[in-house]
């Protein structure tokens, strides 16, 4: 377990939409669930939490912003999703695919298609722990969930991931 004064102690997405497919929300319960357990969440320069964190979508930029538990502001930042653009397009098709193949498809496909798509997250993870890196240090388990809420906040804001697509 992690210090627990570099941890998240709340995590809230922007706005209160929903997606209107269940395996979305089910994505970022569970994520939101293992940053909550157990994450390595350290703002650069800053003594200790634990933190809350709010993620926000807009213009093809993913906000952090990130206080306290007594509500003290730490930092904001802001991140361009350009460079996630291509790691996110495959995302996305091989999510798809991956929830297609669990209905229907026999277990050596499910599992090609469920290996395909760790690696992609995998690619995701590093690159968000590299360009978070200046202002908040994150360790791989954290850089993979935050990934995926940054999957769920697109597949919400359809205009915004259709556009980054």
């Amino acid at each position: 377990m992690t210090d627990s004064r570099f941890q998240l102690f709340d995590v809230s997405l922007d706005g209160s939409l929903q997606s209107a497919r269940a395996h979305i929300e089910r994505e970022r319960a569970i994520a939101v669930h293992d940053l909550l357990e157990d994450s390595s969440f350290i703002p650069v320069g800053h003594d200790g939490g634990p933190y809350r964190l709010n993620l926000t979508l807009a213009d093809a930029k993913l906000a952090f912003h990130i206080v306290t538990e007594n509500g003290t502001p730490v930092v904001s930042h802001h991140l361009s999703l350009n460079a996630f653009r291509r790691i996110l397009k495959d995302y996305t098709l091989i999510c798809d695919s991956h929830y297609d193949a669990f209905k229907c498809a026999g277990a050596a496909k499910f599992e090609a298609i469920d290996m395909g798509r760790r690696a992609i997250h995998d690619e995701a993870s590093e690159l968000l722990k590299e360009r978070l890196a200046s202002k908040i240090a994150i360790d791989v388990d954290t850089a993979r969930r935050l990934f995926t809420l940054i999957y769920v906040l697109l597949m919400r804001n359809t205009s915004d991931g259709a556009r980054l697509m």
